[in-house]
Order: C-alpha cells, then structure tokens, then sequence
C-alpha cells in the first residue's frame, strides 16, 4: 500500500476567526472536497519546510509563524496517509488559487457546512472545540 506524508496548514484570517480552504479540483483524489491547503511533502524535507513551499506554490502566501497542531494517520482504500497539520499564524501576501482550485475564507463556526476527506474531519473537530 502507497505511503504519503503529507502538510496541511490551518491559515487563520487577521481576526482568527476565519481559516483558508481550498477545494480539490475535480480530477484529484477526493476531487470536489474541501481541504486546508498543503501537500506531499519531499525526499528528507521537514514538515514545517513543505508547509512554507507548498502555501507559497499553491495559495500564493509566505508563511512567517507556523506551530505543529497534530499529526492524523490514516488509511484509505487505495493509499495511507500521514497528515501533519500546522497552524498558520502569520504570513504575508493575500491568498489565491495559484492552481486553478477555489480557495475561500471560512467562519471555524461553519466549517460543519462543507464537505472534507475523512482525514480532515479531525481538524474541523479539534478547531472548533476551540
């Protein structure tokens, strides 16, 4: 079975009542979901590393604050996945779908309302337990 370590930051808006999402384009796995943004990361790369290289390539921000929030295992039928996920606390730059995918800023308060790969669901739970 394909192993994947993967990034995912949780981007807060200047009030920290909003976080950035970004949806999966159509043709990805688990095209049309919603996500926080990130990705694979590379051959001996730190997460915190690919954190900052994958927000750069894909929202277009540079990333100036970022701490470890938690780290998901988790298998899929076709692939198994370890997601470690960082808060983003400071960048500079204004988000934007560098790839073609929507991105949208998104109250942690309604974050229920959209639709996540099961290995995100434990995100949306820690943040708005608070």
């Amino acid at each position: 079975m394909k192993r994947i370590h993967v990034v995912a930051g949780v981007i807060y808006s200047a009030c920290r009542e909003q976080v950035l999402l970004a949806r999966r384009k159509p043709n990805q796995h688990q095209g049309g979901l919603w996500e926080f943004p990130g990705g694979k990361l590379e051959a001996r790369e730190l997460p915190a590393a690919a954190l900052r290289r994958e927000l750069e390539e894909e929202v277009g921000i540079l990333v100036m604050a970022s701490s470890a929030l938690m780290q998901i295992p988790w298998e899929y039928a076709d692939k198994h996945i370890l997601l470690d996920v960082h808060e983003v606390s400071a960048f500079s730059g204004e988000p934007a779908g560098l790839e073609g995918q929507e991105v949208r800023w998104v109250g942690v308060s309604a974050l229920q309302d959209y639709a996540f790969p099961e290995a995100n669901l434990a995100i949306v739970e820690k943040l708005q337990a608070g």
